[in-house]
């Protein structure tokens, strides 16, 4: 999978920062001797902002890095500024979306739970717009609909040729949540066992059985890049979402993912109880 401008700006500040560490330099001293601040080399550090690929170049060669190395960081910097579909969009696009749809186009895999709804990337188009009615009441309907259209959009990374794998724990009850009414939520169960045939998408239902969890707070997806330093936690609050990249944020995330895949029903069982829910008079 091609890195997208999100993953090559991370990566680029993950490889600097290593390259200065490798040297044994501080900040301060890395940036004096290149003629940018210890503020600016920190910002390029933690992936905040744009780049100057000069600056970049120069920092490789203070480095000692090798001319691989430094070709290579060169790219990555001359690529994070390209921009992805969604930015073309006329209507405006919340800032937490904007950023998912951002992240999304790079993962290589996401880790979904989900304990309200099904999760997006597997609604249809019909339960999609009784979630937005229902979460955004003060919306127009016009906007209602705009938010769907990204949704639809957005589920066109499963249809890539190389797609990332999707991998969703979902609660009992968001299966049995009767969303939009009978039809549109018998017709959203049937999807999601369609979907669940692809070989890229692995389902699960985890049980009212089970009783207590890993994730009681609520739903969330770990998004994978092709590196562990590339990970995201996005975490679904009130009128948006809270992204997280800290190590330990993020290790607690991926663990508390493992716990919940372990107490959910196996593939085959998580099939037999979503069809038998679709079949269930209403």
């Amino acid at each position: 999978m091609a890195l997208g401008p999100t993953t090559r700006r991370r990566q680029l500040g993950a490889d600097l920062r290593r390259l200065r560490e490798q040297k044994g330099l501080t900040l301060e001293e890395a940036g004096a001797a290149v003629g940018i601040s210890k503020a600016t080399l920190s910002r390029y550090e933690t992936k905040e902002g744009t780049v100057k690929w000069p600056a970049v170049d120069a920092l490789c060669r203070q480095y000692e890095a090798t001319d691989e190395e430094r070709e290579a960081l060169v790219e990555l910097a001359k690529g994070a500024k390209i921009q992805g579909w969604w930015r073309s969009l006329a209507d405006p696009i919340p800032e937490s979306m904007n950023l998912m749809l951002t992240l999304e186009d790079e993962v290589v895999r996401e880790d979904h739970y989900a304990c309200m709804y099904i999760p997006g990337l597997l609604q249809t188009r019909a339960y999609a717009e009784a979630v937005h009615r229902a979460s955004e009441v003060r919306c127009e309907e016009r906007e209602v609909q705009h938010m769907v259209d990204i949704r639809m959009k957005r589920q066109e990374l499963l249809d890539r040729e190389d797609p990332p794998h999707i991998w969703c724990v979902i609660d009992e009850a968001a299966v049995r949540r009767q969303v939009g009414g009978r039809e549109v939520m018998r017709e959203q169960l049937e999807h999601v066992l369609v979907m669940s045939l692809r070989p890229h998408i692995t389902i699960q239902v985890l049980p009212f059985a089970r009783g207590a969890h890993a994730a009681a707070v609520g739903s969330f997806a770990v998004l994978r890049g092709q590196a562990s330093e590339l990970d995201v936690v996005y975490v679904d609050i009130l009128g948006g979402g809270l992204f997280m990249e800290k190590p330990q944020e993020l290790e607690r995330y991926r663990l508390a993912f493992q716990y919940l895949s372990a107490q959910a029903l196996d593939f085959e069982s998580t099939a037999g109880l979503i069809g038998r829910i679709a079949k269930e008079p209403r």
